[in-house]
């Protein structure tokens, strides 16, 4: 029921988008909703699966991935670009499924080769925090500015460069180490610790002049209260859907004069738009500039680009923005990268489901976690993969060190205190 209200919102959120956001080639005929309902009715149904799968770290990401091809099938059935829309929609669709398949439903754990022992674990968690700190401190040498929201922050950030080692430093920080230590510290209920990661993490911002980054410490810690409170597949959908909620309400009451436009643009912006529209917009728009342009065959891979002939210099982000005059830097998931713009939307589907398997890893490698450890640890990575290419995401953005750390952990260090005490007294009376 919470899913199907989720679509429902979706598709309302972007009848008030292309009121505001006209400009962004985003449209809505009322003429044309009978076929559109049609379109949405018939993916609500593979929304089933949500029902019958267990969680998973590929139950996060495929959620947020669902709710971003809705979006894109009510984009793309308004869509002004010219295209073949039929195509695009029916790849759009099998993509979702095939990413979904290997995503929910391969889980079985691989056997862990190395255990490190409690106190070697303990000091590991504390060594993440000394990198966070010193990963702070180096940062802002480099910059240290907080600068409110709105169009500066782009100017600024625009201006920002870090050395690369550093970069990479503080995306694999920011989003899998510290995020990961957080949630350690919360099932062994050290909540002090847990507050000193919620600090870092919040002071990343006037370093990096990330949205994500600014927003990342309250929303692991709103995860964790929410996931103590609710079942773990409910928390998953409930967030989400009360932001958009609360944007969607913001907009009526702002058209109806009830309240003013400062009150329900920034918020409706941030995250109906900017959060919510923007991934599913940008299928639309890699689907125009690819039906006009060379495909990429994974050239746009900074591993790759040496070794194949690439027809793009810049990223493609630069390039999409470039066509089009309008959005900024273009960055967007798998489903546009590793899929339409890599193999075309005919062969999408398989690239997609290839990038499936890489998430089904991600669950292999947790399994055995606690859900609700696997979903704090990983809570930011949606909105990462919303907007990121998964080579990115993996490398620049830590997800394989997140993988890896999850491979490690000592599944004892979450059994109940009571029962360890009970397995020490006895292996002690052996004794």
């Amino acid at each position: 029921m919470l899913i199907c209200i989720h679509i429902l919102a979706c598709c309302v959120s972007l009848i008030y988008v292309s009121k505001f956001y006209p400009d962004y080639h985003i449209h809505f005929q009322p003429a044309g909703l009978p076929g559109l309902v049609a379109i949405i009715a018939a993916f609500a149904l593979v929304s089933v699966v949500f029902v019958y799968a267990e969680f998973s770290f590929g139950y996060l990401v495929g959620f947020h991935f669902y709710i971003m091809v809705t979006g894109y099938l009510w984009l793309n059935w308004f869509s002004e670009f010219n295209y073949d829309h039929r195509l695009t929609g029916l790849s759009a669709t099998a993509s979702a499924i095939s990413f979904l398949v290997p995503a929910l439903f391969i889980r079985s754990p691989l056997p862990q080769v190395w255990i490190p022992s409690p106190r070697t674990f303990d000091r590991f968690l504390d060594l993440i925090l000394l990198v966070g700190a010193l990963t702070v401190a180096i940062g802002a040498t480099y910059n240290f500015k907080p600068v409110a929201l709105g169009n500066d922050v782009y100017a600024f950030r625009g201006m920002l460069n870090f050395p690369t080692a550093l970069n990479y430093l503080l995306g694999i920080t920011s989003n899998a180490l510290l995020p990961f230590a957080f949630a350690c510290f919360i099932e062994r209920k050290s909540l002090g610790r847990a507050a000193v990661v919620l600090i870092l993490l919040l002071l990343f911002y006037p370093i990096t002049l990330n949205k994500l980054a600014l927003f990342s410490s309250a929303w692991i810690a709103g995860m964790a209260l929410l996931s103590r409170i609710l079942s773990i597949r409910i928390a998953v959908v409930l967030p989400l859907l009360v932001l958009l909620l609360i944007g969607i309400v913001a907009a009526a009451l702002y058209l109806g004069g009830a309240i003013p436009e400062n009150a329900a643009i920034p918020y409706f912006w941030l995250i109906n738009f900017r959060m919510l529209t923007i991934p599913s917009m940008a299928m639309d728009y890699y689907n125009d500039f690819f039906s006009r342009n060379d495909l990429t065959h994974f050239c746009q891979i900074r591993l790759l680009k040496p070794l194949i002939d690439c027809p793009y210099r810049e990223q493609l982000g630069l390039a999409i923005y470039k066509d089009f005059g309008i959005g900024g830097n273009f960055n967007a998931s798998l489903f546009a990268t590793e899929g339409i713009a890599s193999v075309g939307a005919l062969w999408a589907p398989v690239a997609v489901f290839a990038c499936g398997l890489v998430i089904a890893m991600g669950n292999r490698l947790s399994a055995g976690l606690p859900a609700r450890f696997v979903f704090i640890s990983a809570a930011i990575f949606p909105q990462i993969l919303l907007n990121v290419p998964l080579t990115v995401t993996l490398l620049t953005h830590g997800a394989a060190f997140l993988f890896l750390l999850w491979y490690i952990t000592p599944r004892t260090m979450f059994e109940p205190l009571a029962s360890r005490a009970v397995d020490k007294a006895k292996s002690t009376s052996t004794a």
